[in-house]
């Protein structure tokens, strides 16, 4: 499998990476071990979490992804074969990214991924409260210890994501080497308008999530009474249920069955093949499941395939 590089960065990356907000939430530990070694005995390397997954859950407080993957890595002994890219500023408990709330969230991810270094370490939300170089600062110092390979950012606009990198420039700190936005094929405007052309031109990898759209472009809702499939999934997916989501869905069950594909691999593959796209962030909750979205990083699609796609989305 051709490997693509982070950015700028001396780290590279198979072309999807595992989503670990399930972990702890509609995956069990079993679950998420079973799903980790399926991941990377196919040969994938890119693990993402943050410290507040998986908050959200009832009788949960964050970090519950974090601490499986640890349990994980202590258990499997494949720490040497993965990335783990995980985030600070979202929790509750570790909010924002002042140099003091970065220093005291490392060191709690480091101890629930009992590891001694994270590869990617991301600025979960942007943080205009404080100084964009004293946030890459505090970042510089965690790469300078030892603690983190590489630094990333999400949910940022495209002005303060080029701003971030200017700073980085002119006060010779660590840049931003990827970006994770939300981006899919029923969500293109945002990406595309403005932060595609910026990590293009700067060289930025991307790692963008929702790439399924939240299990939509599945093909697995094709009205409200699909919600009952998924207690987790499915109310989220119901602002797709338009004739906008149902034509991109026609032209992902189209371009699935002259592949005999899946739309959720089609979907992905769609993504794969755009030039400003490093690895698109997809989770499973089954190895069944993680198998299927597996098989669309090796889905080529024609010109002509993508292009139907591309109308059908716009």
């Amino acid at each position: 499998m051709q490997l693509r590089p982070l950015g700028r960065s001396s780290l590279s990356v198979a072309p999807l990476a595992f989503g670990g907000n399930v972990f702890g939430w509609s995956a069990d530990e079993q679950h998420s071990f079973d799903l980790l070694d399926a991941f990377v005995d196919a040969g994938f390397n890119l693990i993402d979490t943050a410290d507040v997954y998986s908050a959200w859950v009832p009788g949960n407080r964050g970090g519950e992804s974090e601490t499986i993957i640890g349990k994980w890595l202590k258990r499997s002994g494949k720490r040497d074969k993965v990335l783990i890219a995980t985030k600070v500023a979202k929790w509750a408990e570790h909010p924002g990214l002042s140099p003091m709330n970065i220093n005291q969230a490392v060191d709690g991810s480091l101890k629930r991924l009992q590891t001694d270094y994270i590869d990617l370490y991301q600025a979960h939300e942007d943080d205009a409260t404080v100084p964009l170089h004293e946030t890459l600062g505090a970042f510089g110092k965690l790469i300078e210890q030892g603690k983190v390979r590489v630094i990333g950012a999400s949910n940022y606009g495209a002005d303060r994501f080029g701003e971030a990198l200017k700073i980085s420039a002119e006060y010779h700190l660590p840049r931003y080497e990827t970006l994770q936005p939300e981006y899919n094929l029923v969500n293109r405007k945002a990406y595309e308008k403005e932060l595609e052309p910026l990590v293009i031109a700067e060289n930025v990898g991307v790692i963008n999530y929702y790439a399924l759209a939240s299990g939509f472009l599945s093909g697995k809702y094709r009205s409200e009474a699909d919600f009952a499939k998924s207690a987790a999934r499915g109310g989220t997916v119901q602002k797709y249920l338009n004739p906008h989501g149902l034509g991109v869905l026609a032209a992902l069950d189209k371009v699935a069955a002259a592949h005999g594909a899946t739309p959720a691999q089609v979907a992905l593959a769609w993504l794969i093949a755009r030039p400003s796209i490093t690895a698109p962030i997809a989770s499973a909750t089954s190895v069944p499941q993680l198998d299927e979205l597996l098989k669309g990083v090796e889905l080529r699609l024609s010109k002509e395939e993508i292009a139907a796609l591309d109308k059908a989305s716009a």
